[in-house]
């Protein structure tokens, strides 16, 4: 029974250790126009967590990254745009002003889709999470969306 217990206890501290993912990822897609859809890709960050933008210097933590798979259905129309509050601060750290999110993000990209066929759009997007004193490692998310 000794052991038991230690094991349990054991467990809850590695388990607080290592906390759970602290960004949450939702994907969706919503038309704006005749075969113009919107894709959206939703974090909701825990706090004191934060995620970074695309837009993060060279040298900075891993920028978020979003790769959206070949699809001869689909046009990419544009950057992926981010939606939220950005803020930028100069991290000692990395030596460069690093742009982040708390709170919620989405990333919106407007693609345009060739004729009337039903399809998916799929890809990954690549994050990395850190609050006042640690970062996780970065992670690849892949998600899948079905176009109407």
């Amino acid at each position: 029974m000794k052991k038991f217990i230690i094991l349990v206890c054991s467990f809850w501290v590695t388990a607080a250790a290592f906390p759970q993912d602290p960004v949450h990822w939702t994907f969706s897609t919503m038309k704006n126009a005749e075969g113009r859809f919107e894709i959206r890709l939703a974090a909701t960050v825990d706090r004191p967590w934060h995620t970074y933008s695309q837009g993060t210097p060279e040298g900075g933590p891993l920028p978020t990254k979003i790769v959206f798979s070949k699809n001869p259905l689909i046009t990419l129309e544009g950057k992926t745009i981010e939606v939220g509050e950005l803020r930028t601060t100069h991290d000692e750290t990395f030596g460069v002003d690093v742009k982040f999110f708390t709170g919620n993000v989405e990333f919106v990209q407007v693609m345009k889709l060739k004729g009337k066929a039903k399809t998916k759009v799929t890809g990954t997007v690549e994050f990395m999470a850190c609050n006042d004193r640690q970062c996780l490692p970065p992670k690849t998310i892949p998600f899948t969306i079905q176009i109407p």
